[in-house]
């Protein structure tokens, strides 16, 4: 006598509604989409401005000599070459270090707005870059979390004998 084996899987919906859990994986994926719109929003932004005030990097700069500043490389190297001039012109003194009186303390008081307007605009376009980043991740982990939620669960396989 020869005995047939089947195997039989049992496919079922989960015992509970997934409902909420597929909802938490499309607000996911729409707020990974809407950092991603709000970061392209922001660097754009930023970028012009800082190329409407028509900031050319110098000769002497570490890099992009020439280049309108508009992004947040030419803006550090901006930023560091106005600290170098700034030094240059005080003979190495800061703005705190010089006394009060001293002429060549508004040009340092200067160089250090400037810097920091310049180090504000590096900062955003870093918040911007990473917003679009936490907005992908955003996006796939939504993604995953609504397609498992969507997954039918096996629950009993079983083996038949006849």
């Amino acid at each position: 006598m020869s005995e047939s084996v089947a195997v039989a899987d049992t496919v079922e919906a989960p015992a509970r509604s997934m409902g909420l859990v597929k909802i938490v994986g499309i607000l996911g994926i729409v707020g990974g989409a809407l950092l991603i719109i709000v970061g392209v929003i922001v660097w754009a932004t930023v970028s012009a401005q800082l190329r409407a005030e028509n900031i050319i990097v110098p000769d002497d700069a570490v890099a992009f000599q020439g280049q309108v500043v508009a992004g947040p490389f030419t803006a550090f190297v901006q930023a560091d070459i106005i600290q170098h001039h700034a030094l240059g012109i005080s003979g190495g003194s800061t703005y705190a270090e010089l006394a009060q009186d001293d002429p060549v303390r508004a040009t340092m008081m200067n160089a250090s707005f400037l810097r920091a307007s310049l180090f504000t605009s590096v900062v955003s376009f870093g918040v911007a870059a990473f917003a679009m980043g936490i907005g992908v991740l955003s996006i796939l982990f939504g993604y995953a979390i609504h397609r498992l939620a969507s997954a039918p669960v096996i629950v009993k396989r079983s083996t038949l004998v006849s």
